[in-house]
This record gives structure tokens, C-alpha cells and sequence, in this order.
């Protein structure tokens, strides 16, 4: 996951200083890494399984609001506190690293501080864009941008970009899309019975029509 991770762009010296600071470390599935409200102590990068990050509302709701997939960083954030529980939903692994020692990584590398200026960037832009597709999309056009970004963020790690791994489950998708359990699973079969995408296993999408998927998914930000 190097290729993916922050320290894809620091020299051999740079990429040693991280090391020498980073603890790898095995997370369960079901296994809450960190709580929100809890001291931002650590920073992490997923090197392999899934992690979901949750809010808990002050009515009791749980709002899924993202999920992390091996490459991407955890806990980059200016809070002194972690602001949502990060739980594992699938056998994984992590790369940890004390916030301090980032701190002073950061002061010292050029390179380190200005890849986690971008992949912050690039966060606040996915977060925007959620929002817009939670906003103003109907459940099918909401799973249809769904697929698709995930889609997306896989390709990276050089997999089948119409073969879609789905490591969370229903419940997970329909707390992250703002919608009903039952309302994500009708919407798959309905986009399965348009020809769309198939449905080989429980954890897998494949796109048939990308375009047509595209095309749905456009349809709610006209």
C-alpha cells in the first residue's frame, strides 16, 4: 500500500524516519480502534481490511460517515479529540503513529507536510461531495454514486475497476446514504434488474453499464 500512502512522496531518508516511529499492528473485525471524544493520540494508515468511521447523534442514531480503505489516513484532523469511533469491519491492519512524533516529522520534511495538506484536500472534497449526494439524490441515484466512488477508490489499488468489493454491510450503506436498510437492499435489486450491475455474491458489485450507472448518478445534481 506504499504507492498509496502518505510516504509515497518522501525520499528513502524521509520514508525511514516515518518507519522508525510507526508500529504495525492487526485489528480485528468488530474491533473499535478509537472512540470519539478520546484524546487524538495517534494517527493511522490502513495497509489492508476496512474500517467505518460512526457518529453516534444526540438521539441515538448512528450515522456512518465514511469508510476507510487500505492507503487512506485516520485521524489527520485539528481536534485535540477523535471525532467519530473507528471500528474495524473486516479482519485488518494498521500503520500507527504517535501525533507528536507527526508533528515533528512534519516540521522537519517539507514533503511529508505538504502530502497531508493534499490528502486533507482531497478529503474536504469527497466529504463536499457526500453531502450534495445525501442532499439531493433519491436512493437509487444515492447507491448509484455509491458504487461508483467506491469503484473509484479501488482502481487505485490496481483492482478490476467493474468488480466492486463490498466489505460493509447493508445496514453499514444505509447509515452512511441516509436511508433504510430495506430501501438499500430493494435498490440494489432494482439496479440489478435494470441490468446495471450484478449481484455474483452479498460483497460484490459487478457494473454491467457504467455508463448508465454514471448516467443515474448524474441525475440527482441536475
Amino acid at each position: 500500500m506504499r504507492h498509496l500512502a502518505v510516504c509515497s512522496a518522501l525520499s528513502a531518508e524521509e520514508v525511514q524516519a516515518l518507519e522508525q516511529v510507526t508500529t504495525s499492528f492487526a485489528v480485528d473485525n468488530g474491533a473499535t480502534l478509537a472512540r470519539a471524544g478520546e484524546d487524538r493520540l495517534h494517527v493511522y494508515t490502513l495497509t489492508a481490511g476496512a474500517l467505518r468511521l460512526v457518529r453516534t447523534l444526540a438521539d441515538g442514531r448512528r450515522l456512518v460517515t465514511g469508510f476507510v480503505l487500505p492507503g487512506d489516513y485516520v485521524g489527520l484532523s485539528g481536534s485535540d479529540t477523535y471525532r467519530y469511533d473507528i471500528e474495524a469491519i473486516a479482519d485488518s491492519r494498521v500503520c500507527r503513529v504517535g501525533v507528536a512524533q507527526m508533528r515533528e516529522l512534519r516540521l522537519r520534511y517539507a514533503h511529508l507536510e505538504r502530502k497531508l495538506l493534499q490528502r486533507a484536500c482531497q478529503e474536504l472534497d469527497a466529504a463536499q461531495d457526500s453531502a450534495l449526494a445525501l442532499g439531493r439524490m433519491q436512493p437509487p441515484e444515492k447507491l448509484a454514486d455509491f458504487i461508483l466512488r467506491l469503484a473509484d477508490r479501488q482502481a487505485r489499488h490496481q483492482h478490476n475497476g467493474n468488480r466492486v468489493a463490498l466489505p460493509m454491510g447493508r445496514g453499514d450503506i444505509a447509515d452512511h446514504l441516509g436511508l433504510t436498510m430495506e430501501t438499500v437492499s430493494r435498490t440494489f435489486t432494482k439496479l440489478r434488474q435494470s441490468g446495471l450491475i450484478a449481484l455474483p455474491h452479498l460483497s460484490v458489485v459487478e457494473i454491467l453499464d457504467r455508463d448508465g450507472l454514471e448516467s443515474l448518478a448524474s441525475d440527482g445534481l441536475d
